[in-house]
């Protein structure tokens, strides 16, 4: 099931959104949608892999949903991993209007033979939907794992964390209100 070498991604795009009041993922900023930034940011991606509901900005994605919708994070990645096939692949929030391909590829190499590697913010807090993986150590966690907490799930791989320049547009940033929105479409 993990041939080659090469990385697929999952964009979990399913969210309720209730601090944003809207489609979040499929919210403008700077003249694209919020989940074409962070497709665009996997580009180097064998597959991409959305879960959520069906948005026509994606062509060629594979898009599936969790079971229920909405049901969180969990129950998201597992629907999502189901469709991987590359041995590693980026795990991502589908808001990260500054996450770069450049930010992937270096999460990427940070992994080296770890289970994974994922962004750190500018206050050190581990970012769990910003983050590279090895697909069998994702398989091997879920295995079993009853619990709804992203973190609980993925912690105990004691991934790699990374900390990238803040600049203007930190990579990290998520848009999850509308005033964060308005902020990103500042900085773009």
């Amino acid at each position: 099931m993990e041939s080659g070498t090469g990385f697929d991604a999952i964009l979990l795009a399913g969210g309720r959104a209730r601090r944003f009041g809207a489609d979040k993922p499929a919210a403008p900023v700077g003249g694209r949608s919020l989940i074409e930034w962070t497709a665009a940011a996997a580009a180097g991606a064998s597959r991409l892999i959305v879960v959520g509901p069906r948005r026509d900005v994606l062509p060629g994605a594979v898009v599936v949903r969790e079971d229920p919708p909405g049901a969180g994070p969990v129950p998201a990645l597992r629907a999502g991993l189901a469709e991987v096939r590359a041995p590693r692949l980026a795990l991502l929030a589908a808001d990260l209007p500054f996450l770069r391909p450049a930010h992937v590829a270096r999460l990427l190499e940070a992994m080296g033979e770890r289970p994974g590697a994922l962004l750190l913010d500018e206050e050190g807090r581990e970012q769990w939907l910003a983050g590279c993986w090895r697909s069998g150590a994702l398989r091997a966690a879920l295995d079993g794992y009853a619990g709804a907490s992203l973190r609980g799930l993925l912690g105990p791989l004691a991934p790699v964390t990374v900390t990238v320049p803040l600049g203007a547009r930190p990579a990290w940033y998520d848009c999850d209100t509308p005033e964060e929105l308005a902020a990103a479409e500042r900085l773009l």
